[in-house]
C-alpha cells in the first residue's frame, strides 16, 4: 500500500469521523441528507460482502468493519434517534434516478459476470455519485455550516487521493483499474464547484454561502 492510498484512507476516516461527531454533539443532523447517507451505505455493504469470504489483510478488514458499522449509525442517528431534526423539506433528490441506471451499469459493464464482482461494480458506480443528494440540498438551502463543509472537504480529499494513489500504482505497478478510475473522476469532478467555494469561503473563516 503507498502513501497516497493510506492517506486517502484516513481522509475517508475523518469525514466519517467528522460526520458523526456533528450529528453527536449538536444532536441534529440539520443540513446533511438522510439520502446521501442511506445511499453511501449501500455503497459499504454492496462492497465489503467479501469481509466474510476473502481475506487481504487485517489492515483491510478493520476498516470495511469500521466504513460498515459507522454508515449504518450514520443512517441510525439520522432517521431514528434524532429523526426530528431530518429536514425532508430539502433532501428532496430522486435517488432512484441514481440507483436504478447504477444497478443496470453495474450489470452491463464489469470485469466478471460473477454476483460479488457486480455488486463490486455496483457500490464503484454508486460512490461516484451519493454525494449528489448533499450537492443539491446544499444549492436548495443556499448554505451549509462550517463542520459540514468540513465533512464534504475530506470526503472529496479522500477521492482526489485515490486518483493519485491510481496513478502512482499505474507508473509503479503497472496496475490499472478502468471501472474505479473512471467512477472516481466523476466522483472528483462532482466537488469542484464545492473545493472552490470551500478554499475562498471556509478557509478565510467566512460560512459557505452560494453565490445568488
Amino acid at each position: 500500500m503507498n502513501v497516497f492510498r493510506l492517506l486517502g484512507d484516513f481522509s475517508h476516516l475523518a469525514a466519517i469521523i467528522i460526520l458523526l461527531v456533528k450529528i453527536w454533539k449538536s444532536r441534529s443532523c440539520a443540513g446533511l441528507s438522510g439520502k446521501s447517507q442511506i445511499m453511501f451505505a449501500m455503497v459499504f455493504t454492496a462492497r465489503y460482502l467479501d469481509l466474510f469470504t476473502t481475506f487481504i489483510s487485517t489492515y483491510n478488514s478493520v476498516m470495511k468493519v469500521i466504513f460498515l458499522v459507522s454508515s449504518y449509525a450514520t443512517v441510525y442517528l439520522m432517521y431514528v434517534k434524532f429523526k426530528a431534526s431530518n429536514d425532508g423539506t430539502h433532501d428532496a433528490f430522486r435517488v432512484e434516478f441514481l440507483v436504478t441506471p447504477m444497478a443496470g451499469l453495474a450489470v452491463l459493464v464489469n470485469h466478471e459476470f460473477a454476483f460479488l464482482e457486480i455488486l463490486w461494480t455496483f457500490s464503484i458506480y454508486l460512490e461516484s455519485v451519493a454525494i449528489l443528494p448533499q450537492l443539491f440540498m446544499i444549492t436548495k438551502t443556499g448554505e451549509a455550516e462550517t463542520i459540514t463543509s468540513h465533512y464534504l472537504f475530506a470526503l472529496g480529499a479522500y477521492r482526489a487521493l485515490y486518483i493519485i494513489n491510481w496513478i502512482y500504482r499505474y507508473y509503479m505497478e503497472g496496475s490499472f483499474d478502468s471501472i474505479a478510475v473512471v467512477a472516481g473522476c466523476v466522483q472528483t469532478i462532482l466537488y469542484c464547484d464545492f473545493f472552490y467555494l470551500y478554499v475562498t469561503k471556509v478557509w478565510k473563516g467566512k460560512k459557505l454561502i452560494l453565490p445568488v
